[in-house]
């Protein structure tokens, strides 16, 4: 069983200033929507504690690095993730597109038009 290191890091994809409560929400798994909420009404209630966290956040923490192809599916209404029908969705035109690029490849490959391009090179 493997296990997915964690790290806290700013989300600036996802977030909606710098990125500390979207960051904060991956690393919990779970929705950004609930860290906002609870930041903002922290941020009412404290008298300008949960602002000085947050700016802490924003200086502190590093960006979080892209990741191009990383989906992550929901098991739970409070987790973060899409939804099981719009990942596979999004991964079935994702296959159609390479699908799409793999047959144009080989129609090309096939072709008098690649000997051709190959044989000027050889010279």
């Amino acid at each position: 069983m493997t296990s997915i290191k964690r790290e806290l890091c700013r989300n600036t994809e996802k977030g909606k200033l710098a990125g500390v409560c979207a960051g904060l929400a991956d690393y919990l798994n779970i929705e950004a929507w609930i860290v906002r909420v609870v930041f903002f009404t922290g941020l009412i209630f404290s008298s300008g504690f949960f602002f000085i966290l947050y700016v802490a956040g924003w200086l502190i923490l590093d960006k979080k690095p892209t990741q191009p192809h990383h989906m992550n599916v929901k098991t739970g209404v409070y987790q973060a993730g899409e939804p099981p029908h719009r990942a596979f969705r999004e991964l079935n035109t994702e296959l159609e597109e390479l699908e799409h690029t793999l047959q144009k490849m080989e129609r090309y490959v096939t072709s008098e038009q690649y000997n051709l391009h190959r044989e000027f090179s050889k010279l």
